[in-house]
């Protein structure tokens, strides 16, 4: 077999990027050739890059023109695919991203199509109006459609009529590799409290307001770490000081690459406090769960990232919108010593069976293979 994968952007700075390119990778490890195309994502460049990753994966660049609502629109993209697609078996588009699929509906490309739902289109809803012609063509014309999660497949409307040629393929990466002795620092640094450590843009769909109000409920042997950056870092950081809980939560601001790890190893519990279905995953549980740590999270309809956090295997799932939920479900956790060895191991055990990279890139072989008979 020869893939092509055809997501957003590169350089990486996404999930979806990153699942693209670890495939990739994953198959050129195991002697299949297997390429990607993608819009550059500096608008400055303004020639085609192609960067060879082995012997037998390539990662082709091309040019943008300019981005608009939040779409790399780059008509080199439609070029090139048209100019190479006969060369592949299987062409695996990352959706959504129209420019891919534009590129594949003029490309002429007669061979087998595998269409990966990250997530349906729910911000841009007058861009939706658009597209949906050409999405809903997509749909038709792929061979196989393979969501993150069977939940999130189950529930998109977009899908309804189509499950039957639906799968699901979970998100895998590798072990969050960390320093001992920073992550013992940062231990060392909140002595004696119960750490709860939460990761993302400071944007409304994260519900930190909610993950904030749940620290009132919470002994002042409890610390709330929030890692990231974002528009809201100020009405938050008012809310924290309003309710007087500076020495209980604490705004990190954006966590290097370098620190991360670290927060995952040192904390004794992740939460995410999402309430919104822009939430389809959620990458950062099984981060934590790579480390041992059980999560506590929401069940938001329609998204999968309840099922991601399996309630009473790898943590507990509670209603959105609820900080009471959220500061019961941590105290259950931790102050119950055997509670949370239970689920310590269980995150644990649940990581290692569905979200290694290894795992994800099996699956998605034998997706492969499928198509192909």
């Amino acid at each position: 077999m020869k893939i092509l994968q055809i997501g957003k952007f590169y350089p990486i700075l996404g999930g979806v990027e990153k699942v693209m390119y670890d495939l990739t990778n994953g198959f050129a490890a195991r002697g299949i050739e297997c390429d990607m195309l993608c819009a550059n994502n500096d608008t400055t460049v303004k020639q085609l890059i192609i960067k060879e990753l082995s012997p037998r994966n390539k990662v082709i660049i091309c040019p943008t023109k300019i981005k608009m609502f939040a779409t790399m629109l780059s008509p080199a993209i439609i070029k090139e695919l048209k100019r190479r697609c006969n060369a592949y078996d299987i062409i695996h588009i990352h959706h959504p991203d129209p420019m891919a699929a534009l590129a594949l509906y003029m490309s002429g490309y007669k061979g087998k199509v595998v269409l990966h739902w990250h997530s349906d289109i729910l911000k841009q809803a007058q861009l939706l109006k658009l597209y949906r012609p050409l999405q809903n063509w997509l749909i038709k014309r792929a061979c196989r459609i393979v969501g993150t999660t069977p939940v999130y497949i189950k529930e998109s409307p977009d899908l309804a009529s189509v499950q039957e040629k639906c799968t699901y393929l979970p998100i895998g990466i590798e072990d969050v590799p960390y320093n001992k002795d920073a992550t013992d620092k940062l231990r060392n640094q909140y002595a004696g409290k119960k750490i709860i450590f939460s990761l993302g843009r400071l944007v409304g769909y994260k519900g930190y307001e909610y993950l904030i109000d749940a620290a009132k409920n919470l002994g002042d042997d409890y610390i709330v770490l929030i890692g990231g950056a974002g528009p809201l870092k100020e009405k938050l950081q008012a809310q924290i000081e309003a309710s007087n809980l500076s020495d209980k939560v604490k705004l990190l601001g954006r966590v290097s690459d370098e620190d991360l790890p670290n927060y995952y190893h040192a904390t004794d519990l992740y939460c995410l406090s999402s309430t919104m279905k822009t939430e389809a995953f959620a990458i950062v549980q099984i981060e934590a769960m790579s480390c041992g740590k059980p999560v506590v999270s929401t069940r938001i309809p329609g998204s999968g990232v309840a099922w991601v956090n399996a309630h009473n295997e790898s943590g507990i799932t509670v209603e959105i919108y609820n900080s009471k939920a959220l500061s019961d479900a941590f105290k259950s956790i931790l102050e119950n010593n055997a509670l949370y060895q239970e689920l310590s191991q269980g995150a644990e055990k649940r990581f290692n069976a569905l979200f290694r990279k290894e795992v994800m890139i099996d699956k998605c072989l034998e997706i492969y293979k499928n198509v192909m008979h």
